[in-house]
């Protein structure tokens, strides 16, 4: 027999053009994390090889991945912190994919995304601390998982807003997430201008 209606979920369905983007939202972010995280491990593989290794992102004395990956930030749980993007990203990819496919997940399940993307963001920003005002250099991959990391959990955040996994106003729900955009070019804007301010003297001597 046909469900009753307090049978289904209250969970927006997958065929909605809003869930299809954030699918697609949810793969090409996690794919760039991803392929991102996996060429820090690669890279970093090479310096326990050789270790005078010089990584592909060695451009200079403050864009170079070699001098922070061989910091002990780089390694803060033990083992190089790329790893745990590999992982995190290829869940946030798997995730993608099966919304993209149909896939409907109750309302404790992206409460964990949101616990997860949230964390991963406060670590993303913790290392572009260190990076910036402790270890004085930059790396090219890390820089690519900000961006990523910044556009993920904005978006996931504002969906699960939308959606009501997080509960606010019926208001706060409709007009929230139409700004997630402005929302994540405002962070990278303060997050790169305080790099720019930080270094200009060091961007000035590689422009001339």
């Amino acid at each position: 027999h046909a469900p009753r209606h307090s049978d289904r979920t209250t969970l927006p369905s997958t065929n909605q053009p809003q869930e299809r983007s954030f699918a697609w939202l949810l793969i090409i972010t996690g794919g760039i994390g991803f392929i991102a995280s996996a060429a820090l491990v690669f890279e970093r593989l090479q310096v326990f090889l050789d270790a005078g290794h010089k990584s592909s992102c060695d451009i200079n004395a403050l864009l170079n991945c070699g001098t922070v990956m061989r910091t002990p930030q780089a390694e803060l749980f033990g083992f190089p912190n790329p790893f745990i993007g590999i992982v995190a990203y290829a869940i946030v990819l798997t995730i993608g994919a099966a919304i993209f496919a149909g896939a409907r997940f109750a309302r404790w399940y992206w409460m964990s995304i949101e616990v997860g993307v949230v964390l991963g963001s406060l670590f993303t920003f913790w290392l572009w601390y260190q990076t910036t005002f402790q270890i004085d250099a930059l790396c090219l991959y890390c820089m690519v998982v900000w961006i990523v990391q910044t556009a993920l959990a904005v978006n996931v955040t504002m969906r699960n807003i939308r959606t009501g996994v997080i509960p606010v106003s019926p208001r706060g729900a409709e007009t929230l997430p139409a700004w997630s955009w402005f929302l994540v070019v405002m962070i990278l804007l303060v997050l790169f201008g305080i790099i720019f301010i930080r270094f200009f003297s060091n961007i000035l001597s590689m422009l001339s």
